[in-house]
């Protein structure tokens, strides 16, 4: 196939450790040599620890599945992400970490994403007035949007509806919003900390607009928290995500969230469910828009999608889905996991001491070339192939997979292709000849520049 997709540049093989850090920083994507789209596993040196990447399906499932606490998350990561997530589940690790997921675990079962249905579709709603008020009439030359501003947008107003029962438009959650947004392009995904080992009186490294942004939304997010919590106590509170949560007791212990532990977790859920949604979104939309032919066959199938909300309709969208997928397998949100060895280990005959880092990039496994036909290329019906299929179950982990799979990965499954049918049934997209984005890894997988497209009413 000749009309791929645009991925980052792969950097020279060798380069210095201090080059090598400067790249990581500004982008971990083209930080890394091309020869890691065909290597099983692939060593870093520093002079401060050993980082190990593979690649391979058997060793991917050894770290995560078959021994997921033998190899927890690593703090080198943490540290960058500490002053916003606290003690949230993304970080903790062992016995804090399973308390953490016995409480939350329940909120997000399969019954409950039907009860969360109507707050989605409210959401997708929304978003369709919001840009329908900015786009050009049929008739008129279509307009050019910056899409990833309005998928952030839409990804946030979910997560709001859903968790504490409001919309975006409301002032507080409208006040996170910008916050983190603010928060986002001050933050790197690692911070010096993740390279050179500090001890704990140090500073971390933290720009003073980062900590001053985390320090703005978690005072936010504790207004809300305390505000629900007194709902709760009156009886008074709604029926949503939140209450769900703290109310739910450690099925160990009876203890329940307090509400400093309960805004970790909040922190957490609008990091990964606003900010890995808007980017898988916004980068479908790009794909949909580049490959029109696509596009045609999801708006006939989102026609048939009711005006009002009903679960049942998911089960129509089927290619929807497929293309959800193929976006997330091309652009996986969260680029690069990292666990660290708590023993010495041995990786294809390779001694790995006790403390190295152990680094699963979904971004490499997506594409490894040793596994996926076509790897490159936009193809979602790749997933009814016998090698779609097989790679669906050996290297597809967008939302990691085993014991620390991500709580949320249901609920994105149906957020992504609702919100998708609900913008090509009202929208058409269309891609800017010359202006195509650049994937660079934030916080998460985003254009460098924004992903602009023409966008007319259907």
């Amino acid at each position: 196939m000749t009309d791929l997709p645009p991925k980052p540049p792969a950097r020279a093989d060798r380069v210095s450790l201090l080059r090598y850090m400067r790249l990581f920083r500004a982008d971990i994507l083209s930080a890394q040599p091309a020869r890691l789209y065909h290597a099983w596993m692939a060593e870093f040196r520093t002079p401060f620890f050993r980082s190990y990447m593979i690649n391979e399906p058997a060793l991917i499932d050894e770290v995560l599945k078959a021994r997921p606490m033998d190899f927890p998350k690593s703090d080198r990561v943490g540290e960058g992400l500490r002053p916003l997530l606290g003690e949230s589940v993304f970080l903790t690790n062992g016995e804090t970490w399973k308390r953490q997921r016995r409480i939350i675990d329940p909120a997000f079962e399969g019954g409950r994403l039907r009860d969360t249905f109507p707050a989605m579709w409210a959401a997708g709603e929304a978003s369709v007035a919001r840009m329908g008020a900015t786009v050009a009439p049929p008739g008129v030359p279509a307009k050019a949007m910056e899409i990833e501003e309005e998928m952030s947008h839409a990804a946030a107003d979910v997560i709001f509806r859903t968790l504490f029962s409001m919309p975006i438009e409301a002032d507080i959650a409208g006040r996170v919003f910008h916050e983190f947004r603010a928060y986002q392009r001050t933050q790197p995904i690692l911070n010096a900390a993740a390279f050179v080992p500090l001890p704990r009186w140090l500073p971390r490294g933290h720009r003073a607009k980062t900590r001053r942004t985390a320090r703005n939304i978690r005072a936010l997010i504790t207004e809300m928290t305390a505000a629900r919590g007194a709902e709760i106590a009156l009886g008074t509170a709604p029926d949503d995500l939140a209450t769900k949560i703290m109310t739910t007791a450690d099925p160990v212990t009876g203890a329940r969230f307090t509400t400093e532990e309960m805004v970790d977790q909040v922190a957490i859920f609008f990091l990964a469910g606003h900010e890995t949604s808007a980017s898988a979104l916004g980068w479908a939309l790009y794909l949909l828009a580049r490959y029109p032919e696509w596009q045609d066959k999801l708006v006939e199938e989102a026609q048939a999608l009711p005006d009002a909300p009903d679960f049942a309709a998911m089960s129509k969208l089927k290619l929807t889905r497929d293309v959800f997928r193929e976006a997330l397998r091309l652009y996986p949100p969260v680029p690069m996991m990292v666990r660290e060895t708590t023993c010495p280990e041995t990786f294809r005959k390779r001694a790995v001491k006790r403390g190295s880092q152990v680094v699963i990039s979904p971004w490499h496994l997506h594409r490894q070339d040793r596994l996926w036909d076509n790897p490159d290329g936009f193809d979602p019906g790749r997933w009814h192939t016998e090698n779609g299929k097989a790679c669906m179950r050996e290297a597809f982990i967008p939302f990691s997979a085993g014991a620390r799979v991500c709580t949320g990965a249901g609920f994105a499954m149906v957020e992504g292709p609702l919100l998708l049918a609900m913008l090509l049934r009202a929208f058409r997209f269309e891609r800017i000849e010359g202006d195509d984005p650049v994937p660079v890894a934030y916080l998460t997988v985003r254009a460098r520049d924004g992903i602009r497209l023409r966008v007319s009413r259907r």
